[in-house]
């Protein structure tokens, strides 16, 4: 690793250590406004601080490891962690260096998910309520609230058009990269003689 990604790695460590002690503190809980930013912070800082931390761990793995390979009795278990390592500190690093890569402002804002019909007729509608339940359930499980802002709802069940409202940590920065088109391919609900169709929708995300 690179000595100036290591400097700042490791003002990440430190800087981790002085969230948690601000976030210990009666003042900054009596404000929720600071609190809120802080615990934010804390979030991105835990992060990068906790791969960083791994990324050590294997330096030291590595280490320890050509050290055992003038064991004779060691060097076919130390060869396997060396490349066991080697492979997971180049993941680590590449992790590392996108985390370290500036956040679109945007990112932390929550979100509008509309969600549109395209070509496949009522099938589409059903596949548009498919991903209508797909995202509702993925924002159930990361603690994220769902609301229904406006729907248009298909005679035979799904929606023609639907436009969620999405609230929580970082939601436009974890779903911006679900906009554009949806194709699946399946027998439908709607069909009699067991033929596959393709249908299609569109995702909107916007802050």
């Amino acid at each position: 690793m690179q000595d100036f990604l290591r400097q700042q790695l490791e003002r990440y460590a430190q800087r981790l250590e002085e969230l948690n002690f601000l976030l210990s503190r009666e003042d900054i809980m009596g404000d929720m406004k600071q609190y809120r930013a802080i615990s934010r912070e804390h979030a991105d800082v835990t992060a990068i601080a906790g791969r960083y931390a791994r990324h050590r761990q294997r330096e030291a793995d590595l280490a320890a490891a050509q050290d055992m390979l003038s064991d004779p009795d060691m060097a076919d278990m130390a060869q396997e962690e060396i490349a066991s390592a080697e492979a997971e500190l180049v993941q680590l690093e590449d992790e590392l260096q996108r985390l370290l890569l500036p956040k679109d402002p945007d990112d932390a804002r929550n979100a509008y998910l509309e969600i549109r019909a395209g070509t496949g007729g009522d099938e589409s509608a059903l596949f548009a309520g498919d991903l209508a339940r797909m995202y509702t359930r993925h924002c159930d499980a990361v603690g994220w609230k769902v609301e229904i802002m406006s729907a248009n709802e298909s005679e035979l069940g799904g929606y023609k058009e639907v436009v969620l409202r999405v609230e929580g940590t970082d939601v436009y920065g974890r779903l911006c990269f679900e906009s554009g088109g949806h194709r699946v391919q399946r027998v439908p609900a709607t069909e009699t003689q067991g033929r596959i169709h393709t249908s299609a929708c569109t995702v909107a995300v916007m802050p």
